[in-house]
């Protein structure tokens, strides 16, 4: 995907943070650009942002209340949109939901609403858009490294983001033939409305190991998603440490194992202190 003129643009979760960023720099590449989130008036004021950065002659842009994590709600709100906004050319899911603590401090129905926004979310999603899609059609899911290196305080999370990303590589064997690219979007820690809140109930181990890493801007994962799918990579990590971390996960997952025991032992040992 190299060209979003005129093309149909439907973002999950753009009313604020990397789906916010990603929305504004489609809209000032001249897509037509359809937002879903859960907060009215959060949306009601992106929409503003994302309209301002419009360039083309009757470009247009459309907002609906959505939760993704009740199917039912997202078959009925989808419908409505492909009806008054069209079918999509792009899909690209960035509902997430993290609320990182100590897996014996997390109940079940953290874990249970968890996996329903970031996993069943973009299940949801595909479920419905992907017959209507047409070929030269493009679907990013959004993971995280928390999918692909299991981070102590984020049980819930991970368990959700490692299936976003296996879900996505069997998806991406399914729709090639129809012409649909699959990409999946693993961002590391960035300065979202979202993270902030993360930091209420994140655990010291956790903070320890994300201290290694540089804290990104929405806009600089949002340009690295866009430059990932002009070139059509399955994986699209942004970040040099985001990139070191995936390839030493895969070639050396003892040493990074290794690493980060040592970082949570660190922390316990001063706790115990």
């Amino acid at each position: 995907m190299k060209d979003y003129n005129g093309k149909i643009v439907y973002i999950t979760g753009g009313s604020s943070g990397i789906g916010l960023a990603t929305a504004k720099m489609l809209a000032q590449k001249g897509a037509h650009v359809a937002i879903f989130a859960r907060r009215q008036q959060v949306m009601e004021d992106a929409i503003k942002e994302i309209s301002a950065c419009g360039c083309i002659p009757d470009q247009k842009f459309y907002y609906d209340l959505l939760d993704v994590s009740i199917h039912e709600d997202v078959e009925k709100v989808l419908q409505k949109a492909v009806s008054e906004f069209g079918v999509p050319d792009v899909l690209i899911n960035c509902v997430g939901r993290a609320k990182p603590h100590y897996f014996a401090e997390i109940p079940f129905a953290q874990f249970d609403e968890t996996i329903k926004i970031d996993l069943y979310g973009a299940w949801s999603t595909c479920a419905f858009l992907v017959p209507l899609m047409k070929r030269g059609g493009y679907i990013v899911n959004v993971s995280s490294i928390c999918g692909f290196i299991g981070v102590f305080g984020y049980c819930d999370y991970s368990a959700a983001k490692f299936g976003v990303l296996g879900f996505s590589e069997a998806l991406r064997g399914e729709v090639k033939p129809l012409g649909i690219t699959v990409s999946v979007l693993c961002p590391p820690a960035t300065d979202t409305p979202g993270y902030a809140e993360e930091n209420k109930t994140r655990p010291p181990e956790t903070t320890e190991i994300e201290g290694t890493a540089g804290l990104m801007k929405p806009e600089g994962v949002a340009g690295a998603l866009i430059k990932g799918m002009g070139k059509g990579e399955f994986m699209i990590i942004p970040g040099t440490e985001g990139k070191f971390t995936y390839v030493m996960k895969r070639l050396f997952p003892w040493l990074v194992d290794m690493v980060m025991d040592g970082q949570i032992s660190s922390v316990q040992k001063k706790k115990a202190k």
